[in-house]
């Protein structure tokens, strides 16, 4: 992944409801969820959130499919795993970490 590619995915997340959305649709998994569902569970007015899913998607991090007269938003996990793996890439110097307290933390 190039560094201005993780840039704007990291800006994109840097905003609560954004980070809410996109949290959202990793839960759903590849069903996605309706611009409906997300409204309703993040508690946000329709036309905020159509603004947020807009620059989610500009930054790659979503895609938006037409089912009939839904549209169905889903997380990229492709871009996702790859920004992850940007910033992991030289996790502990190169060498082998110990996953320690917790999936997250780095044994280094």
């Amino acid at each position: 992944m190039e560094e201005k590619i993780a840039i704007r995915s990291l800006l994109a997340l840097a905003q609560t409801v954004r980070l809410r959305a996109f949290r959202a649709l990793v839960v759903a998994g590849t069903g996605g969820m309706t611009p409906g569902a997300l409204t309703q569970a993040l508690d946000v007015p329709a036309t905020s959130l159509s603004f947020h899913l807009k620059e989610l998607a500009n930054a790659g991090l979503v895609s938006q499919e037409r089912q009939g007269r839904n549209l169905i938003y889903r997380a990229a996990f492709d871009q996702m795993n790859g920004l992850m793996a940007y910033l992991t890439e030289n996790c502990c110097g190169g060498g082998s970490c110990a996953v320690v307290d917790g999936p997250s933390a780095c044994g280094c």
